[in-house]
């Protein structure tokens, strides 16, 4: 019998969202002045894509600079390209620029099959609006479809704002996520990201 991870990822972008996501009711219908695209990696728009990563730069390369990873906008742009990186993309209606977006995957992470969270951003103009937590529910929504364990994402310590409020959509530090380490001289360092998740099954 075919894995479930694999099934899934076989499937084009349009089937996929056409199976597992009911967009409409849960974004488009509640987000007035937003145009949705969705699709896989292999058929974004390289303009969207562009867009896409100048916008992960503006809200969090100073974060990835701040960290051990350091930011390199082409070791995004390749990781933003795998193949089974699937994506929501929001543009708003009047300028039909881009407005945000949610990218993530169907995958196995420590055992599970899970949902994993790579991106989600939005214009500075577009935040606070509560579309985030939409995009969230989306997900989710597609997540517990697919018959996943659970959503799990990587967010930096240092941006207490989104740790704050993945907490309020009741995500919890995962299991997995790296613990603090003592140094030689005593003192504890802490790692610069944590892991946290949300389980999808009782």
């Amino acid at each position: 019998m075919a894995k479930l991870v694999e099934t899934v990822n076989a499937l084009s972008g349009p089937e996929f969202f056409k199976q597992y996501a009911d967009i409409g009711t849960l974004l488009v219908d509640e987000s007035p002045g937003l145009r949705v695209s969705t699709s896989n990696a292999n058929d974004l728009a390289k303009d969207a894509l562009d867009a896409c990563l100048a916008l992960i730069e503006l809200t969090s390369a100073q974060d990835y600079q701040n960290s051990e990873i350091k930011w390199s906008a082409s070791k995004k742009r390749k990781e933003m390209k795998l193949p089974d990186m699937k994506y929501i993309v929001l543009f708003d209606e009047q300028s039909g620029s881009l407005a945000g977006f949610i990218s993530f995957m169907v995958t196995y992470e420590d055992g599970y099959e899970v949902l994993y969270l790579y991106e989600i951003h939005f214009t500075p103009s577009w935040q606070g609006k509560g579309v985030g937590k939409r995009l969230m529910d989306v997900i989710e929504s597609i997540g517990k479809r697919v018959g996943l364990e659970k959503v799990m994402l990587t967010v930096f310590r240092s941006n207490t704002r989104a740790v704050t409020w993945y907490q309020t959509l009741n995500y919890v530090e995962d299991e997995y996520s790296p613990a603090p380490r003592r140094l030689r001289n005593g003192t504890v360092k802490e790692p610069t990201y944590i892991i946290m998740s949300k389980r999808l099954k009782d």
